[in-house]
């Protein structure tokens, strides 16, 4: 890590910030704090109440299902851990080829139920030029808060208590906070944006997480980071997705969406300068997977290959229908914070009648379709 991030600081030993955190809150945090013995058994335990609960069901838990490393490994553990998940992919219109494969063989392979919820191309596009517009950096809280809203509806729909995430500590421990746009959860911020920057219109296939969802960060949904239990090391996860599924490697991480990977690859570090390798290559660094050395050597790589770089340029300025002037313009537009815009978090922080009521809102027992409103 290096000042990319405004936000780091250095001890007297040159120690920087993110490796202060890690040691003092990862190492001491649920369930790393456990020892690996602990630590099995405690993952028993959840799979087995996971189960339990799901016993007379279809599914038993739902996951969300990119076809990026994370994802697909979470979806191979809890097949493998004899539990019945759901798959969820969101459609955004930006799937590699590559990705539409891994998840086809994926599913196929693991014997499990797919749900692809598909967001309209036009949709999609006016929210992104929206936010290309406002130009602040986090655009992926698009993508982000539309995949959480698709899992939370079809956990609603099928009575699903328990979401296993893919987050993880190993490969996930730092992410800047000046790199994102507070909470992906906050529908506040993308309803902002649109209504400064983009056409008045209803939007029915991009689903938005409602207010009241969000105070209550979906109590009706236990949410289980299965890769945390687990000694979770990114290559041999990688080998052992391509041994056991055919997996195809897409070479860095989230890379199996092409707007993904051209905006890590592109914009970030161009318009904004940050190369989010450098946060990615930490937290493996953190877990043991990787040598500083190692790092700063895959640093020195381009993040691009050239003939690649070309080809994702001309479609992203095509299909968002830009034109190259345009979109040249964009990537000289100052950056904008997200703090300029109105959204649910701002509302937590400035308003003291909504900080009470999330008091009285902790305490309020509902049915589980009460408890979960997508608006």
């Amino acid at each position: 890590m290096d000042t990319t991030d405004p936000d780091i600081k250095f001890d007297v030993r040159g120690i920087c910030s993110h490796c202060q955190h890690y040691d003092d809150f990862y190492k001491n945090l649920y369930p790393y704090n456990l020892s690996p013995e602990k630590r099995l058994l405690e993952l028993q335990r959840k799979i087995e109440q996971i189960k339990q609960e799901g016993l007379k069901k279809k599914y038993d838990c739902i996951i969300g299902l990119s076809g990026g490393v994370d994802s697909t490994y979470t979806a191979l553990k809890a097949k493998q851990f004899g539990l019945k998940p759901l798959a969820v992919h969101l459609d955004n219109g930006w799937d590699s080829e590559q990705a539409v494969k891994n998840i086809e063989l994926t599913v196929r392979k693991l014997g499990i139920d797919l749900y692809t919820h598909v967001i309209d191309w036009e949709e999609f596009k006016e929210l992104q030029k929206s936010f290309f517009k406002a130009s602040i950096i986090d655009i992926e809280i698009l993508t982000d808060h539309a995949i959480f809203a698709a899992i939370y509806e079809q956990a609603k729909k099928y009575h699903i208590r328990s979401f296993i995430s893919g987050v993880n500590f190993a490969s996930e421990s730092t992410m800047p906070k000046a790199w994102v746009s507070g909470s992906k959860l906050d529908a506040g911020l993308i309803k902002s944006i649109q209504k400064k920057y983009g056409k008045k219109r209803k939007f029915n296939s991009y689903l938005l997480i409602g207010f009241f969802t969000f105070l209550r960060d979906f109590p009706a949904l236990k949410r289980f980071e299965l890769l945390n239990f687990l000694d979770y090391n990114y290559d041999k996860a990688k080998k052992e997705l391509v041994s056991e599924l055919g997996w195809n490697d897409y070479g860095l991480k989230h890379y199996e969406s092409v707007f993904t990977r051209f905006y890590q690859g592109y914009i970030l570090p161009n318009k904004f300068g940050i190369d989010k390798r450098r946060a990615h290559y930490s937290s493996l660094i953190y877990s043991g997977q990787l040598t500083r050395e190692e790092a700063l050597a895959k640093l020195e790589k381009e993040i691009y290959e050239p003939e690649l770089l070309r080809q994702d340029r001309e479609f992203v300025i095509k299909k968002l229908d830009f034109t190259v002037d345009e979109f040249n313009i964009y990537m000289k537009l100052p950056m904008q914070s997200h703090l300029l815009f109105k959204s649910y978090t701002k509302l937590l922080l400035n308003n003291h009648i909504v900080k009470s009521t999330i008091k009285t809102i902790a305490f309020i027992k509902k049915p589980f379709n009460k408890l979960f409103k997508l608006s």
